[in-house]
């Protein structure tokens, strides 16, 4: 069963300021409460994004895309401890004003209808308290 959950929040920084952040790929362990730990192996499309959450297990994301023009980064996660396949994230930038933009950070995925629910639940919080300290560290800079 396909699922899609998509977070969309205002930041406190330009559109340049926050595609920066996202542009370089690493940093996850400073915005996500539930990850300790993020290193990147190799730049740009192709790159590997690794992360160990604060319960010691790891991720892994393929970089598919980085389009500076657009402002989206698209990432396949092919290591995950969620019940959970076919994992795939875009985030995206846009411009609210010289001092403000808008992240829109979308994940897809299938799951079986019994985990479902609580996933969906789940990835909603996980994304929307790191978009919350993404944009906590952008005021701070």
């Amino acid at each position: 069963m396909n699922a899609t959950v998509n977070i969309t929040k205002r930041l406190d920084a330009s559109a340049e300021r926050a595609w920066a952040a996202i542009a370089g790929i690493g940093g996850l362990d400073r915005w996500f409460p539930i990850i300790s730990a993020c290193r990147v192996e190799g730049a740009g499309v192709g790159a590997a994004r690794i992360m160990t959450l604060t319960t010691g297990e790891e991720m892994r994301d393929r970089i598919v895309e980085i389009d500076a023009d657009a402002r989206r980064l698209r990432y396949e996660r092919s290591q995950h401890p969620f019940p959970a396949k076919d994992y795939a994230g875009v985030v995206e930038i846009r411009e609210d004003g010289a001092s403000h933009s808008v992240l829109s950070w979308t994940v897809r995925f299938d799951v079986d209808a019994e985990h479902r629910d609580e996933l969906i639940a789940l990835i909603e919080t996980a994304i929307s308290d790191g978009v919350d300290g993404l944009n906590k560290e952008l005021r701070g800079a």
